[in-house]
């Protein structure tokens, strides 16, 4: 009776605004299976922050309520789990972000491609709020001044519908585009008419050449072309377990023509793994 008395105090201690360790193991799980993004102990304040907030969009009185409407509500929910991963996904980005990838690409991999006299595919996949598939557009665009009869398309990916909303509006604050070059932003950044929003929007030109989808980067196959010519996944592996990082950069790969390019994170290491891609450094790597 002691010990059934100890485990009531102990659920009544946790406050509306918090989870138990149940729900939270609950929420990791799934978490961890439906994307490959680990949820240590530390990460807890975090997911209680964020969850709450939708807790109270949905007007419900604690984080166990939205737990169990989330993972007990059946099927009619089940949109629910979209949302959740939405709270919990991390959409960090920058313009021109680890630039020496667009440098190699505009110096090395472009004028190949034009060579090639087809049209090329690129893919940024995890792309967040789309500021790397617009920097790609960007540096595509100014590319393709010099190769006018050059033909390519750009798919961006990502696992959050609310990180793809705002990819598409393809408005972002003022200082988000301080890294892009000034020519750049002259010619494909429109500032916002109202002084007091301090925004800049892509013109259309640069956003008609972006295609928005959601892919799940651990689904087993992806709705995407397998002749891509590049495809930039920077950044993201860190989040996976080992085992998952080298799934993800295997199916990856699959999609690449012999000879096309992925570019991964400064931050992602693939050092070990059996993969068929020779590496060229700098994160970048080759399609044997």
């Amino acid at each position: 009776m002691a010990y059934v008395g100890a485990a009531l105090m102990s659920r009544k201690a946790v406050r509306p605004d918090q989870l138990t360790a149940e729900d939270f193991r609950r929420v990791v799980t799934f978490i961890l299976s439906a994307t490959g993004i680990k949820l240590p102990p530390i990460k807890k304040t975090m997911v209680e922050g964020r969850l709450a907030r939708r807790a109270r969009a949905l007007g419900l009185k604690s984080l166990h309520d939205y737990i169990a409407t989330v993972f007990d509500g059946g099927d009619d929910d089940d949109d629910e789990t979209v949302h959740l991963i939405d709270a919990l996904t991390t959409n960090k980005t920058d313009f021109f972000r680890e630039p020496s990838h667009f440098e190699f690409l505009v110096r090395m991999v472009l004028p190949e491609l034009v060579e090639r006299k087809r049209p090329a595919k690129f893919w940024s996949a995890a792309c967040s709020i789309g500021a790397e598939p617009y920097t790609l557009a960007m540096v595509l665009s100014d590319f393709v001044l010099g190769a006018p009869a050059w033909q390519f398309s750009i798919l961006a990916s990502d696992i959050s519908t609310k990180a793809l909303a705002k990819a598409a509006r393809a408005v972002f604050p003022e200082e988000m585009a301080e890294p892009v070059p000034l020519a750049l932003r002259q010619r494909y950044l429109l500032r916002s008419r109202d002084p007091a929003k301090a925004e800049v929007r892509m013109t259309p030109e640069i956003r008609n050449l972006v295609r928005f989808a959601r892919i799940n980067l651990m689904d087993d196959r992806y709705p995407v072309d397998s002749d891509m010519d590049v495809i930039l996944c920077r950044n993201l592996l860190i989040y996976f377990d080992r085992a998952t990082q080298e799934a993800v950069v295997r199916r990856l790969s699959s999609y690449l023509r012999p000879g096309g390019h992925l570019i991964l994170g400064h931050t992602d290491s693939v050092m070990g793994m059996a993969l068929p891609l020779d590496n060229l450094g700098n994160s970048i790597f080759r399609r044997r």
